[in-house]
């Protein structure tokens, strides 16, 4: 191996869907990079099946929540100042931060006071646009370069003069294979112009309590007026047993599927969804299946998430678009009613029906689906950035 032209990449990630980004990211990076790779940091089991050695566990920082959190911070404080030592002890060409920002943007910080001669990327913007704008311009002080998921990010940011590169949603690997909605129908006898009805009411606890029964209101009255309607209910193992409690007590059979290549397939058999707020939007948009998407919380809870929201819609298909294409009913317009109003016109060949899909058509080319793999992007963007002369301070 030639040393001298060795290119020595840290990564850092923090938790699952971290680890995932950066696994692609390393195989992308030695795919287009012309040099030998020394790849160094922190990941988890799939980073590590590509070759990197992480510094320590990544279970040891992959923890949500302040009951998680608190009784692990002096673990979690020591692993911060051993990343950062690793950063400024080795001196890597480039620094990329993968997602989780309470740990890695820790890291970034006191790297960029420490070593400021190391560029340091940031592949997943924090949803500063979101909730704490002030945020992005703070992060022009240690970041060089954002690698944003959502093509209306690099706007955001350069307002706030941080340099940014939209390189794609993993959203896009998501995406169902060609005809695999047909032979999902196929397998459960449903024909083909039988109306499926998607319904997601979450990955979490609480949101799953909050919606399941509205949700279980709107597919029984939906049924009364469409009885050839089959209900797929994709979840996820964590809330499955909860998910299966409360689907028993509809008035209608549903099928539950958990694995991620009937969920696929079922968003590609799907007519149109029902389902909570969060990344599914996106999903199902980029699979093109239209969709009414509900958030409901506690009144104290659900009331201060919304008054803090600096943007006009909480579903990513419309800030896409920059328009409300997907109906959204939060808080009080969370209702059985007011879903199935909604719903009612997307499930047969409708005016509004016809719409939708045309904007979800709009929302694949704004985000790229036919083009690079959103991984080559990324690579693209970080080995870029080393061949320009670093900023003046």
């Amino acid at each position: 191996m030639d040393k001298a032209n060795e290119l020595h990449i840290m990564l850092v990630a923090g938790e699952t869907s971290g680890d995932a980004l950066g696994a692609d990211l390393m195989v992308a990076l030695r795919e287009i990079s012309g040099r030998s790779l020394r790849i160094s940091g922190v990941g988890g089991p799939r980073m590590e099946r590509e070759g990197l050695a992480s510094i320590f566990p990544m279970s040891d920082i992959a923890v949500m929540g302040p009951r998680e959190i608190v009784p692990r911070l002096p673990l979690i404080l020591h692993r911060i100042w051993q990343t950062v030592r690793h950063a400024v002890e080795h001196k890597p060409d480039i620094l990329v931060v993968i997602d989780s920002p309470e740990f890695t943007h820790m890291v970034a910080k006191r790297v960029a006071r420490r070593a400021p001669s190391i560029p340091i990327v940031d592949y997943v913007l924090p949803s500063v646009w979101a909730w704490r704008q002030g945020r992005a311009r703070a992060m022009a002080k240690y970041i060089r370069r954002v690698l944003a998921l959502l093509p209306f990010e690099p706007a955001f940011l350069k307002q706030a003069g941080v340099d940014c590169v939209y390189v794609g949603h993993p959203a896009i690997h998501r995406m169902p294979d060609e005809g695999s909605g047909a032979r999902f129908r196929a397998a459960r006898g449903i024909a083909p112009d039988e109306p499926v009805l998607l319904v997601l009411p979450g990955s979490r606890v609480n949101e799953v309590k909050h919606l399941i029964g509205i949700f279980g209101e709107v597919v029984s009255k939906l049924t009364e007026e469409m009885p050839s309607l089959k209900v797929i209910v994709p979840t996820v193992p964590h809330v499955r047993r909860l998910v299966e409690e409360s689907v028993r007590r509809w008035s209608v059979p549903a099928e539950i599927i958990e694995n991620d290549e009937d969920r696929r397939a079922a968003f590609d058999a799907g007519t149109a969804a029902l389902a909570a707020s969060g990344t599914v939007a996106l999903e199902l948009g980029l699979a093109r299946v239209p969709m009414v998407i509900a958030y409901r919380a506690e009144a104290l809870v659900g009331w201060f998430a919304l008054s803090v929201l600096k943007v006009p819609s909480v579903v990513l298909i419309n800030l896409i678009l920059d328009r409300p294409s997907v109906r959204e009913y939060l808080q009080s317009r969370c209702t059985p009613e007011y879903l199935l109003g909604g719903l009612r016109p997307l499930m047969s060949d409708t005016l509004e029906r016809r719409r939708a899909l045309a904007d979800l058509e709009e929302v694949r080319v704004r985000m790229g689906v036919d083009g690079e793999p959103p991984s080559r992007r990324a690579a693209r963007a970080v080995l870029d950035l080393l061949e320009r002369p670093a900023s003046p301070a």
